[in-house]
């Protein structure tokens, strides 16, 4: 089997292939954290962080590895990193640590770390498990704090509140509010706008995807007719 080149790997972390809009993976930290758009990057990155590391780690250790125990060893690899990511957020990050909170060590149980470490890393060089690990991560956070932004400007009325938990005081200039004297909507910053949110950036996708997909399938149009020589 042909192996993939480095736009294909980019192109399905960052769309084809996204963890959230099209394997619908990570959902349980991606509908419980996203109140917000500072949330949203603070998961987002974590889970990119931990992606990135076990990739490069599987990959690098997948000629070494048992196929008997690989899995049991990936898990503990991705576990090793969870646990150092929490350790940093929570002595860096404290405020945010605090927010974020079993959702950070929770990144373990998210199927998406481990199936790219079974599918892609353990089958591939470093720089295309790097490359893989990084756009996968990435494409999720996009959507983390694309769903975190719709939630807060329509539950709260405002954008990037609380930013200084994760870039420090400075960052408290950050917080814009969308809507003066908003008395907020309960809907968006629940459960259910999380699902709805969800539902709506899928549909945004399947219609982008669609349109695509007709407009390369319209024929090309015929050339004219030649001009006559003199």
């Amino acid at each position: 089997m042909a192996e993939a080149s480095y736009g294909k790997i980019a192109k399905d972390g960052f769309w084809n292939n996204n963890v959230a809009l099209v394997q619908i993976l990570g959902l349980c930290p991606l509908l419980a954290v996203t109140s917000t758009a500072v949330n949203g990057l603070g998961l987002g990155l974590a889970t990119t962080l931990v992606l990135i590391c076990s990739n490069v780690t599987v990959s690098l250790i997948r000629h070494l590895v048992r196929p008997e125990v690989r899995i049991p060893v990936f898990v503990l690899v991705i576990a090793s990193f969870v646990t150092a990511v929490e350790l940093a957020m929570n002595a860096f990050f404290h405020d945010l640590y605090k927010v974020l909170g079993i959702f950070i060590p929770l990144i373990v149980t998210n199927c998406s770390i481990l199936g790219r470490a079974e599918a892609f890393a353990s089958k591939n060089s470093v720089s295309k498990s790097f490359l893989d690990g990084l756009t996968m991560g990435l494409g999720f956070l996009i959507i983390l704090v694309l769903l975190g932004a719709m939630r807060e400007i329509i539950g709260f009325g405002t954008l990037f509140a609380q930013a200084h938990m994760m870039f420090g005081e400075v960052a408290r200039g950050l917080t814009t509010t969308v809507f003066e004297n908003y008395k907020g909507f309960l809907l968006a910053v629940l459960p259910p706008g999380a699902f709805i949110g969800l539902g709506l950036l899928i549909a945004v996708k399947n219609l982008i995807d669609q349109r695509a997909t007709r407009r390369a399938r319209q024929p090309a149009p015929a050339a004219g007719p030649a001009k006559a020589e003199a």
